[in-house]
């Protein structure tokens, strides 16, 4: 067995038991696993142990690095998404977790309609209120959200977060509880179905899913440290 094959088996393991404890089923919650910057060979290793969703960071590295692997993967874009690539992006990925504004939830939903693409995606929603993260602030999202739910070629499937860094994973536990209390409110308010919470990275997923994750993007712990210096 590879090490990344037994980091994902860990990794499945982790997940499994945080499902548990939470009163859900183990399939319940989704691994993405976090291939941005990791050459093809690694994901293909990923691959032949049965792991099928990945991503991306960036629309030129996946551009260059999704033709070198398995076709029946399935790729996400979990990183900013910048207007000028959305065509591009739209090529090459099937699910978007970062729509972090209006306009660009606007400019994907205008293009798709153009290529005839029906297009899933996920709201980015800066609940902590770092500066230096994207998304909607939560009073933005709440005025917002009748038009986003309305695009008629984009699907909001839920909504994502990021929680500030702490060595200490239950430090991030009130900023997931925060997510999942939002998409409630918006499920209530609205009746829209929103099923997704994309939330829990290799540090913290095991609280995120107690919280209700239905996604987490898991990284360093399935591929060790980046050649780069980008940890997600």
């Amino acid at each position: 067995m590879t090490e990344i094959a037994t980091h994902l088996a860990t990794a499945h393991q982790e997940i499994a038991a945080a499902a548990r404890r939470a009163g859900r089923a183990p399939q319940s919650v989704r691994l993405v696993a976090v291939s941005k910057t990791q050459p093809a060979a690694a994901i293909v290793t990923a691959a032949a142990t049965g792991q099928r969703i990945f991503g991306e960071n960036r629309v030129q590295e996946a551009r260059e690095k999704i033709p070198a692997c398995p076709p029946e993967l399935e790729w996400h874009l979990i990183g900013h998404l910048q207007k000028n690539k959305v065509r591009q992006a739209l090529s090459l990925f099937s699910f978007f977790h970062s729509i972090d504004s209006q306009a660009l939830a606007g400019a994907i939903d205008r293009i798709a309609g153009e290529t005839g693409q029906k297009v899933d995606g996920l709201l980015e929603v800066n609940v902590s209120g770092e500066e230096t993260k994207h998304g909607f602030t939560p009073a933005q999202l709440r005025e917002a959200f009748p038009a986003l739910a309305a695009l008629p070629h984009l699907r909001i499937r839920g909504l994502m977060t990021m929680a500030p860094y702490n060595e200490n994973p239950e430090a991030a536990r009130p900023v997931f509880r925060a997510l999942r209390a939002l998409r409630d409110e918006l499920q209530s308010a609205h009746g829209s179905a929103l099923p997704e919470l994309s939330m829990g990275m290799s540090g913290d997923f095991a609280p995120a899913i107690e919280e209700g994750a239905t996604l987490v993007r898991l990284g360093s712990s399935i591929f060790g440290q980046r050649p780069q210096a980008n940890a997600e």
